[in-house]
């Protein structure tokens, strides 16, 4: 049988990048300049990430609401709550500010007090016109408690839009333009133009401003996602190196693993420019993981140089046994490593396709780059001093290997119970899992746009949009009084949760024109009856103006309708409550055969994406588990291996997913990483062990318990100072401002940190105590894959050539 990855082949490797040194150190500077020059193809994202596949029937309605009503999250809302806001210098400066923003390409339109009007009833004429509130300025206070009066107690068209009547809370509309929403447009307007005029009036007047909505959240949050990959790269960098030293006690390694490693990271933004990849909150953690994840590639591989230039003193022996060695186990670990990531290119989320594809591709070049850099940089340096190969006797490494073996011996038992202990409490709090659906949630909480989402929750009950479209599947459906009533009827339960903010729809718009009709009075702010609504119409349809008022509310044709409210950033839970009592209500009020209606926003698409990336959870997990699986049938040829393999790496994940539930981290497009990332990496510990306790069992003649403590001892230190970088590297993400981020972090720390206690207690307890079954040579057979080949002396005259 064919086998690629044989002695034979590794020494043919080894040869090859010891004798083309040169040409392989130019060949890796061409291919940096060549991704370097693929940098200017990123882009950051100017859009939501859509977790949802494309034919996905919720996507697909909220396309045909887009189509219908264009861009829905256009909105950027400026507050103001100040007890000293209403004084004719104020309120002035308020409106000037407001208007201001009016002479901006950008800008589609502005509401703020000044711009807002009386619906007029012009009894000679039979039609509404418009009056504004002011006129052009407030000239006195008494104008002022005049204009309070007006809006705090006779137009509730206006009440819990553009003022809260109880608080006394003032906030302006402004609407963008649809087309620029998600271009780099926004970011300009918002940095360049919007935040300096608020600066401007806030050191003119003293007011607090608060300004929200999605396109200035989302700008915001996407500028944090940008400052934060700097300081990602710089921190893991800064922890990996200091760890390194702390192991190795050499500038010298310690610089060549930073240079191959930053190199790594130079390939991986080419890689995200060439395939033309927008930077996102996900594949902005790809940089700083690869160099997390490409230390331990350079422990192992220096490890063994030291290790065996101390054993023999051979220089050129040693480089060639750290290729032949350790590459071939190299490349299996990055290979299982790369897989965990890769099956979420296997799911229907372009977000995580993209964050899978990148991912491990990034991953198998930091590989080649560490293969081939490390010992051909090695070449070229003189002998390693006596104080560089110091780490190798520490006695606190000895110490720990001492500890573990006498663990294994003495307390397999004490192993199981507490493993078993372990499970048992995992699995009561996987149960109380949450999933979170919340488009803020892992915003930054220290962010200052953060707090004022907060502050317009509790004065307007939000700032995400949820939206209702109704079909009435005829023209002019919608301003039929028998329409209007049942979409009225539907407003009152939005109305009644308070989740929601007050909607806003033609329903309003038609209330504001029979308070009109009866000379403004407030009491009258409702539905007019069937014959009140013949007057009305004619009066409306005389009304020019009004026409503007409607097309935000009714598409041209008069057969769609919106409904838009706000919500709050509520727990999914809820979110699907509400979602349930509106839809019971649609389908009680409205019929199907004359009405479709549907539920859509940015709020909605977001949660069902986040649950419908739960249910693809396992199916990634289980094929991250199925394609390492074979990757370890493939090696070991023993089906009893695998399945011993896998205990030790399943048990951390059930650990940390009962964490989570015991801890109330929730289910979210975050923390859904973890697992397939953490079993990708946690894998790689097993592979060393087993294949070095294999070797050791064919070297013992199978003696059994000589060969567990032989691999344990010699892989435990590898896998210890991998598993401390591993842990420190990705506590780094802890630093966030993104609680998802934190929460990533910080699990797949506290995951591999129990998977290498597993490994290193529970995967040799398990061998001892199944030895008769698994521990033979017809369970054992001869591997395909060679991955720690045998002891090989011999050494040529060509060899001794490669250093010249």
């Amino acid at each position: 049988m064919f086998k690629l990855f044989t002695t034979s082949f590794w020494d043919l490797i080894a040869r090859l990048i010891l004798r083309n040194k040169i040409g392989i150190l130019a060949g890796i500077l061409a291919a940096t300049v060549f991704f370097a020059y693929q940098w200017e193809n990123m882009r950051f994202t100017y859009t939501e990430a859509n977790l949802l596949p494309d034919d996905h029937e919720v996507n697909i309605v909220y396309k045909d609401f887009l189509d219908i009503f264009g861009e829905e999250g256009n909105l950027i809302v400026l507050g103001v709550k100040d007890s000293t806001f209403f004084t004719v210098d104020h309120v002035n400066a308020w409106n000037h500010l407001s208007d201001s923003f009016k002479e901006y390409d950008e800008v589609e339109m502005v509401v703020s007090l000044k711009d807002l009007q009386k619906l007029v009833k012009n009894t000679e004429e039979e039609r509404f016109i418009l009056k504004p509130f002011i006129k052009d300025s407030i000239q006195s206070q008494e104008e002022l408690e005049t204009l309070q009066n007006d809006l705090f107690e006779k137009y509730p068209f206006y009440d819990n839009f553009l003022f809260n009547s109880e608080t006394k809370t003032i906030r302006s509309a402004i609407y963008l333009k649809k087309d620029i929403v998600n271009t780099p447009v926004r970011k300009d307007f918002v940095f360049n133009k919007l935040m300096p005029k608020i600066s401007a009036f806030e050191n003119s007047t003293g007011l607090d401003v608060r300004v929200s909505g999605m396109p200035y959240v989302r700008t915001l949050n996407a500028q944090n996602i940008v400052d934060e990959i700097g300081i990602f790269i710089a921190a893991a960098l800064a922890v990996t190196s200091l760890i390194f030293f702390f192991f190795f006690r050499s500038f010298r390694a310690t610089l060549i693993s930073m240079i191959v490693v930053c190199l790594g990271v130079m390939w991986t933004f080419g890689i995200i420019g060439l395939l033309n990849y927008e930077i996102t909150v996900l594949t902005a953690l790809i940089p700083p993981l690869i160099i997390v994840i490409g230390i331990p590639n350079c422990i192992f591989l220096i490890n063994k140089y030291q290790h065996e230039v101390k054993l023999h003193g051979n220089k050129v022996k040693s480089l060639q046994r750290v290729i032949t060695k350790i590459g071939n186990a190299t490349l299996m670990t990055n290979v299982t490593t790369a897989s965990g990531f890769a099956t979420f290119i296997l799911t229907e989320s372009t977000l995580l396709k993209e964050f899978g594809i990148v991912a491990s591709l990034s991953i198998l070049a930091i590989f080649i780059l560490c293969l081939l850099i490390i010992p051909i940089i090695y070449t070229f340096l003189p002998f390693p001093k006596d104080r560089h190969l110091e780490h190798l006797n520490k006695r606190w490494i000895g110490g720990f290997v001492d500890w573990m073996e006498r663990m294994v011996k003495q307390r397999r038992i004490t192993i199981y119970v507490t493993s078993l202990i372990l499970l048992i409490l995992s699995m009561i709090g996987m149960n109380q899992i949450k999933i979170s659906g919340s488009l803020i949630e892992d915003m930054s909480k220290t962010s200052e746009f953060f707090s004022d989402i907060r502050f317009f929750e509790e004065e307007f009950n939000g700032i995400m949009p949820m939206e209702i479209l109704v079909d009435t599947k005829r023209k002019k459906g919608v301003t039929k009084l028998a329409t209007l009533k049942r979409m009225d009827e539907l407003e009152d339960l939005i109305i009644e949760t308070p989740e929601l903010s007050r909607p806003i729809s033609i329903v309003s718009l038609v209330k504001y024109s029979k308070q009109a009709y009866t000379n403004g009075n407030p009491d009258y702010y409702q539905l007019p009856t069937s014959q009140e609504n013949l007057f009305i119409s004619s009066y409306i349809k005389n009304s020019t103006s009004d026409v503007d008022l409607l097309k935000n509310f009714v598409d041209s044709t008069g057969q769609y309708a919106r409904i838009t409210t706000f919500m709050k950033d509520i727990g999914t839970d809820k979110m699907e409550r509400i979602e349930e009592n509106i839809q019971n209500k649609i389908t009680k009020i409205f019929p199907s055969e004359k009405y479709n209606v549907t539920i859509t926003g940015k709020a909605l698409v977001f949660q069902k994406g986040t649950k419908y990336l739960v249910k693809n959870l396992a199916i990634s997990l289980s094929l991250a588990i199925v394609l390492i699986s074979l990757f370890m049938a493939y090696m070991f040829r023993s089906f009893r291996m695998i399945v011993i393999s896998l205990i030790p790496n399943l048990l951390p994940l059930v650990i940390t997913a009962g964490l989570m539930g015991y801890i109330g981290v929730p289910i979210k497009p975050s923390t859904i990483l973890v697992f397939s990332i953490a079993f990708g990496i946690s894998v790689d510990d097993t592979i060393h062990f087993l294949a070095k306790y294999r070797q050791e069992l064919q070297a013992n003649h199978w003696k059994i318990r000589k060969s567990v403590y032989g691999a344990l001892r010699e892989t435990g230190v590898s896998m210890f100072y991998t598993s401390i970088v591993l842990f420190f590297g990705f506590s780094v993400f802890t630093i966030s401002s993104f609680g998802g981020t934190v929460a990533l972090g910080a699990l797949v720390s506290a995951t591999l940190l129990f998977a290498m206690l597993s490994n290193l207690l529970l995967l040799p307890s398990l061998l001892l105590s199944l030895e008769r079954n698994i521990a033979n040579k017809e369970v054992l057979k001869e591997p395909a894959i060679n991955i720690i080949p045998e002891e090989d002396d011999e050494i040529t005259e060509n060899d001794m050539q490669d250093l010249k």
